[in-house]
């Protein structure tokens, strides 16, 4: 089997203090604090090109367990991808399609979109009849409206043991001595290292500065500032403001009417309902003007985490105090507003059963903190040891489940008995090990048995409502969506022969008419130059003859109908043309769509090659060609013999472009060759090749006499499929950014057939498209 050669030689990073450097930096940011510009995202690198493309569920789990869980709890990375800054991850989302194939991807391409558009990563899925059972692991025990509660461990470890003051790091930062509020002041250089904005930050050149240069003094008036954000079009985008001053009074507490669309309130969080914003007619400038107008020209501004909020505000002040980096703690950690208000000043904030944070008590909480460090000094916030706090707080928390913690240990133990041959605990254990949130939604519950239906009522649209508002507060999510049971597993015999008959529409051109005496040899060398034929045949059926070839590749004939139409071949001017069929009437734009598909994105089919050719000489012919990547010749599954054409891929676009314009007419061991952008370099080729050779009909294509009208359930399947993909684009657009998200089409493996699966995977970025 042909594999594709990489010609880079590209090399992973290493990881280990650098990886660790990376949590830190994730720790840092998890109160709120928002991902700074120079922070490298999260990245997605794998080898799916050609034939390397076909993914075991074995391989999928490692995946997925790996990015979930990273190296701090023993995961193994994946062989078959890396994982850049696996630690700056926000989050897992699976988006799984129930009862869906590849078969249904190809079907109702122009339909996905999104899908599309969107996922660079793409791989065969082999089937299986247990799906979120495989997906999960052995023993796996879920169920789909509730959110598995993760549980801390209760391991001695966590405990700190006694040592010196001078070994706190508050004091190891600001000493022993009481200091006047100046001396906690961020410095220029440390707002720029924890991503506040300043003026001439990158970003920043049209955010509103408060002009507040006044000189500070131990007497500056301190303000407490607080904002929520709800996602919109735009991303984060502020929708409430408080604002209090020295004494706790509340001088703002003002709705904002954001920019852009607003597509999840996070209510949870924010307190933000639709309601809410519906009569408010504030706008971020007019909230700008009166917080420049408020402050003194010598304020200083108090928040936990306050440059997001300055960030979500688009506001630049000079003076601040952040209560996440006054309480220090070590490896650039940060308590919790909830837990220092607790710890410290003997309040409740935050409480679950309000809707939402009060920003207005959030702010009067942080202004309070920075009063108590600056009146009582860093010995006595030290002495307070709010590590061990918090310590004992979390064994609390377990001490409260302790009944649950023990039958979920009895079940594993149990699982373990039963099945010795099982060396570690299921993906979903370690989760729950791990105190990680981990969510399913939709049609179906997981017991340790197997799947069972429920909840078969649940819509689509109820189960994406849902997913709005509970993914956020997830780190691993499972979402499942479904067609309905009227287009499961008994339509696939006819989906299938859809699919094999269109595919082979797509692969087949007629090329003619010739003279009665033509050459067909001189036929087939000149249209072999397009790339592999699969058949060749004489139709005599008309008045003159014309020539039916079928190819193995979709490159092949659509190169031939653009380069050969026209052309004199065998002595005769001919035309070719593909079959006139009801589903071939839009082939200009499925093709066309293939070319755009971001798999495709740098890649180029070149036909013609000499099959005495081998990759070494390929690779030192094409040496020349500017950020060559990687070279696929593709082989037969069965003889092994390669063919006459290759994949090229490129680092960039423009290469690509600049490369089909130096091979087109390029002579090659005196083969000329031609070449095209790629529409199946990846898993599609071998799928393609797969579906052409289980064909029974292989061999003559005759045209059909007539073209049948759309029936009406295929117009209401693809209507049906078009709102799935909206479905999935409104859920992939609420993600936070570096959000893993992979798409599932899990395949069929049922008494009605086997079809193989369909994964798409990318990391959420702010462009909207995920990244390589």
């Amino acid at each position: 089997m042909a594999k594709a050669l990489c010609l880079n030689g590209c090399k992973r990073p290493a990881e280990g203090a650098g990886g660790r450097q990376a949590a830190r930096k994730r720790r840092k940011l998890a109160d709120g604090g928002g991902r700074g510009p120079e922070e490298k995202p999260s990245r997605l690198s794998a080898a799916l090109f050609g034939e390397d493309c076909e993914i075991s569920r074995d391989q999928l789990y490692e995946l997925l367990k790996y990015a979930a869980l990273g190296r701090c709890h023993k995961a193994t990375e994946p062989s078959w991808c890396h994982i850049y800054h696996q630690s700056h991850l926000a989050g897992v989302v699976v988006i799984v399609l129930h009862e869906m194939s590849q078969l249904h991807f190809y079907k109702f391409y122009l339909q996905f979109k999104h899908l599309r558009r969107v996922f660079r990563h793409k791989f065969i899925l082999t089937p299986s009849a247990n799906f979120l059972a495989s997906l999960y692991g052995e023993g796996a025990n879920l169920k789909p409206q509730n959110t598995a509660q993760g549980l801390a461990s209760s391991s001695s470890e966590c405990i700190p043991k006694s040592s010196d003051l001078q070994c706190n790091p508050i004091i190891q930062k600001y000493g022993l001595k009481k200091k006047g509020l100046t001396s906690y002041i961020l410095t220029l250089e440390e707002q720029k290292k924890n991503y506040y904005p300043t003026k001439g930050s990158p970003g920043c050149k049209d955010y509103v500065y408060t002009e507040c240069d006044q000189q500070r003094t131990d007497s500056s008036p301190l303000f407490g500032l607080d904002c929520e954000m709800c996602l919109t079009a735009k991303g984060n985008e502020v929708t409430r403001v408080s604002l209090v001053d020295a004494q706790g009074q509340c001088l703002m507490n003002e709705l904002v009417k954001p920019e852009t669309t607003v597509v999840n309130y996070r209510t949870r969080f924010s307190g933000i309902t639709k309601k809410m914003l519906l009569p408010v007619k504030t706008r971020l400038p007019d909230i700008q003007t009166r917080i420049k107008k408020m402050l003194p020209h010598d304020a200083v501004l108090v928040g936990h985490s306050l440059n997001g909020d300055l960030q979500a505000l688009e506001m630049i002040h000079p003076s601040v105090i952040d209560t996440s980096l006054l309480f220090a703690r070590n490896e650039g950690r940060r308590f919790k507003l909830k837990f220092l208000a607790k710890a410290v000043l003997g309040k409740e904030i935050q409480c679950e059963q309000n809707l939402g944070h009060d920003p207005a008590e959030d702010a009067r909480a942080s202004l309070e903190l920075a009063q108590f460090f600056i009146e009582q000094g860093p010995a006595k916030v030290a002495e307070l040891n709010l590590e061990k706090l918090l310590t004992i707080e979390k064994l609390a928390e377990i001490s409260q489940n302790k009944a649950e913690l023990q039958a979920h240990r009895h079940r594993v133990q149990k699982q373990l008995k039963e099945s010795p041959h099982l060396s570690k605990l299921c993906f979903l254990d370690c989760l729950q090990v791990a105190g990680q949130k981990t969510l399913l939604l939709g049609r179906q519950e997981l017991d340790s048995s197997g799947l069972c239906q429920s909840n078969l009522s649940a819509s689509n649209k109820q189960i994406l409502q849902r997913a709005l508002e509970a993914v956020p507060l997830s780190t691993f999510s499972v979402i499942q969506f479904s067609l309905g049971p009227e287009y499961f597993a008994s339509q696939l015999a006819g989906l299938c022969e859809k699919v094999r008959s269109r595919l082979t529409d797509m692969l087949t051109i007629y090329a003619g008419p010739f003279e009665e005496s033509f050459c067909l040899n001189s036929v087939k060398k000149e249209f072999g130059r397009c790339g592999p034929i699969q058949s060749l045949t004489v139709v005599t059926d008309t008045y003159q003859p014309y020539v039916c070839i079928q190819y193995e590749v979709l490159e092949a004939a659509q190169l031939a109908v653009e380069s050969l139409d026209g052309a004199e071949v065998a002595g005769s001017c001919i035309k070719v043309q593909r079959p006139i069929t009801a589903a071939m009437l839009d082939c200009d734009v499925l093709i066309k769509e293939l070319e755009l598909d971001v798999e495709n994105e740098g890649v180029i089919y070149v036909a013609g090659l000499k099959k005495s050719l081998t990759e070494t000489d390929l690779q030192e012919e094409f040496s020349q060609l500017k950020d060559l990547e990687t070279l696929f010749l593709p082989k037969d599954l069965q003889s092994g013999k390669h063919r006459n054409c290759c994949f090229l891929k490129f680092q960039k676009s423009q290469s690509a472009a600049d490369a089909l314009e130096v091979i087109n007419g390029l002579t090659v061991k005196g083969s000329k060759l031609r070449s095209r952008n790629a529409l199946a370099s990846g898993h599609l080729w071998r799928w393609i090749w797969q579906m052409n050779h289980s064909n029974d009909k292989q061999g003559t294509h005759t045209l059909p006499e007539k073209m049948e009208q759309l029936s009406h359930s295929e117009q209401d399947l693809r209507k049906k499929v078009k709102k799935l993909d909206h479905h999935i684009k409104k859920l992939y657009r609420s993600l936070q950014n570096n959000t893993l998200c992979v798409v599932l089409f899990p395949g069929v493996n049922s008494m009605n057939g086997s079809e193989a699966g369909l994964g798409l995977m990318g990391i959420k970025h702010d462009g909207g498209r995920s990244a390589c």
